[in-house]
This record gives C-alpha cells, structure tokens and sequence, in this order.
C-alpha cells in the first residue's frame, strides 16, 4: 500500500516527530503549570537551608531579613510574594500568565525547557504552513488560502514571542539575575545596599552550571 511504502521510505519519521513534539511540549506545559514553583513553607522560617548559603552570599548585616506582610512567612533572600498565587516563591522570577503559574526555583528549568521545545515546534509548523503557500494575485487563491495564511502569520507572530522571552531568560540566566531583581533592582534592599552591582554573578558558565544542573 502507499502507507507502506511511505514507512519504507522515511517519509513517516519526520510527522511521528513532529507529533512526539507537540506531545512533550503539552505535557511539559501542564508539568510546569501545575508544579510547585518554590513557595516557601512556614516551616523554614528559621533561616537559610545548607543548600541556599552554598549558593546564595551572606546576606550584608545592614539588611534584615522581613516577614511577609501578605502570608506572614519569613521570606528567604530573593523570595518575593505573588499576589496572584497568594504565596511567597523562592528565587521569584516572574507570574506568567501563560502558564498560569509563578516561575521560581523549582519550574524555572523546566520553564526554559519547555520554551526551547516549542519554539521547535512552531518553527517546524511554520516551515510547513509556509511549504504549503504558493502566492498567486487572485481573488480566488486568496479564498482557498486565506486559513492556511492566517495560520502562517499566527505562527510567526507566536514564534518571535517565544524566541524573545528564550533569549532574555538565557541573558539573565548567564547572568544569574530573575525577571524580577533585573526590573526592581532599585526596589530591592539586598541589591540596593549591595557593593556589588549584581552580587549573585558568579561568571556565565558557573551560573549556567548552577542554573541547569
């Protein structure tokens, strides 16, 4: 049959691809939506884990550490409080309404992730919408083509939106800073009152390190 003969061609691998693609770009949209960001528990009040003083200076002696007027936890440096998650979130980057989720220490990762996989897949659902056009001057084109190009140009308008919110998250990952601290840096007593203007930066490839493994 002609299916068969597709199969034996290799003309089947780059759908069951695309398909797998569009797949993990799912399930990694509802894992990373429905995960715990990093909400601080009330039971970590008493200070910063081992974990965290490995990765996290000291903080200077002029900055005390605050309760949360909102959830009334102690919050850990870099934690801020989401107003729509009602929740403290450790190494708060930002609410995306995309998700419907705060991006912090525990989805960032898999955030970034989930990004890069589908910007795979719209610029492969490009490529095939645009394979699919071929322009003619006619009225008559235009009624037969008008939902396949109305895709395209939706398409590429999601594509650019996903390549710049990839890009400023991987600057600010190379520069171990969040959305957050990069937009109130002058809001933010333990930056304000730092020596330092960004006194997490560890250079691009250890805080990349850090990031990611």
């Amino acid at each position: 049959s002609d299916l068969q003969k597709q199969e034996e061609r290799g003309e089947l691998l780059q759908p069951l691809i695309f398909v797998l693609l569009v797949l993990c770009s799912v399930l990694l949209y509802f894992k990373v939506s429905l995960m715990d960001p990093g909400f601080v528990k009330s039971e970590e009040e008493a200070g910063k884990s081992e974990e965290q003083s490995m990765v996290i200076p000291q903080v200077p002696s002029n900055i005390k550490m605050r309760r949360c007027g909102y959830c009334m936890v102690k919050q850990p440096m870099r934690a801020k409080h989401c107003q729509l998650c009602q929740h403290c979130v450790r190494r708060y980057d930002h609410h995306c309404p995309w998700i419907e989720n705060c991006v912090g220490e525990k989805n960032h990762p898999l955030f970034i992730v989930y990004l890069s996989v589908q910007l795979v897949v719209l610029l492969w659902g490009g490529h095939i919408a645009w394979s699919g056009l071929h322009f003619e001057q006619s009225w008559d084109w235009l009624q037969h083509n008008i939902l396949l190009l109305m895709s395209f140009l939706l398409i590429v308008i999601f594509t650019i939106v996903v390549l710049l919110l990839l890009i400023s998250h991987l600057y600010l990952i190379s520069c171990n800073t969040t959305t957050w601290e990069f937009m109130s840096h002058h809001r933010i007593s333990y930056l304000r009152h730092s020596e330092l203007e960004n006194p997490f930066d560890q250079g691009v490839i250890l805080n990349l390190w850090r990031f990611f493994c």
